[in-house]
């Protein structure tokens, strides 16, 4: 190894990595072998919603929070009206994230949702409306997933700036305090 050279930047969390992935590539390969295995639609439905629907619950709760430090919900209020709310750590910590971990998450998320539209077309093309109902129920639950997190990033970039307007608003008012109090 040339001692000039950087040590390339690992992943700082493997195991929730792992399980990134794990839940997207199970319920896509299980879909997809299912149909060479299984002649029962209403088993291949159920366990490929089921294994999707765990990528669902992880992606959202567990590696959004920790591979890219974002968590988003949706809330309806008492006006009965749809609430997106979001978190996400604050600016230092969201800098020092991964971006091993980061670029496995977003373009998971993305190629996951891909295939399944690719999925989705080739059932169509096969007329079969039955296995459309399971690819498209999987997908709606990728793009929930794409849409949510990618509110929430740009939802923290707008916090950011507000943060950043704010601090040189108030440096800049000290400043001038502090010239006119020498004054």
């Amino acid at each position: 190894m040339d001692p000039i050279q950087a040590p390339a930047e690992n992943y700082a969390n493997p195991n929730v990595c792992f399980f990134h992935v794990l839940f997207k590539g199970a319920s896509l390969a299980f879909y997809i072998l299912s149909a060479l295995f299984i002649n029962n639609f209403v088993i291949i439905f159920v366990i490929t919603v089921f294994l999707a629907a765990l990528d669902f619950w992880v992606v959202k709760n567990v590696s959004g929070r920790i591979l890219v430090g974002l968590r988003w919900w949706n809330e309806i209020n008492d006006l009965g009206e749809s609430v997106w709310k979001f978190e996400s750590l604050d600016q230092e910590s969201l800098a020092r994230m991964n971006k091993k971990d980061s670029w496995l998450f977003w373009w998971s998320l993305y190629l996951t949702a891909a295939a399944w539209i690719i999925l989705a077309i080739f059932s169509l093309i096969r007329l079969q409306a039955d296995y459309l109902l399971v690819v498209a129920v999987c997908l709606s639950l990728s793009l929930a997933n794409i849409i949510g997190f990618t509110k929430c990033r740009k939802d923290a970039k707008k916090q950011l700036q507000q943060f950043a307007t704010q601090t040189l608003a108030s440096q800049v008012s000290s400043t001038i305090q502090s010239a006119f109090s020498v004054v």
